[in-house]
């Protein structure tokens, strides 16, 4: 028999794995963060459309809404740990491809 998980338990899933991001993003351990990120986005994937909602539990819905919510919470701090990092990464990029252009026009600087 083929075991099918529950939205709760992919929901579930999902924050724990969401909460381990919180840490890689503080630990700028940007590898593990990655491979965390790519865990969520298959589970998230793999989530059905929710048509049968008037048949849950209310207590299903509350819990749920929590795992949500705390995702959503997770998602908001590991952003604000990486997006100093990302414009760091982006001035890089950014003043590389400058000096590539000008180098392309008048030459390499001596």
């Amino acid at each position: 028999m083929l075991f099918m998980p529950t939205q709760i338990s992919l929901y579930k899933e999902m924050s724990a794995l969401s909460a381990r991001m919180v840490e890689a993003a503080r630990a700028h351990d940007w590898d593990t963060l990655i491979t965390l990120e790519r865990s969520i986005a298959a589970l998230r994937n793999s989530l059905l459309p929710d048509d049968d909602i008037e048949n849950e539990a209310a207590g299903e819905l509350k819990l749920k809404s929590q795992l949500i919510q705390r995702i959503l919470a997770d998602d908001a701090e590991v952003r604000r740990h990486t997006e100093p990092w990302m414009e760091q990464v982006r001035k890089f990029l950014g003043s590389d491809a400058r000096r590539r252009d000008v180098e392309h026009a008048y030459g390499p600087s001596s």
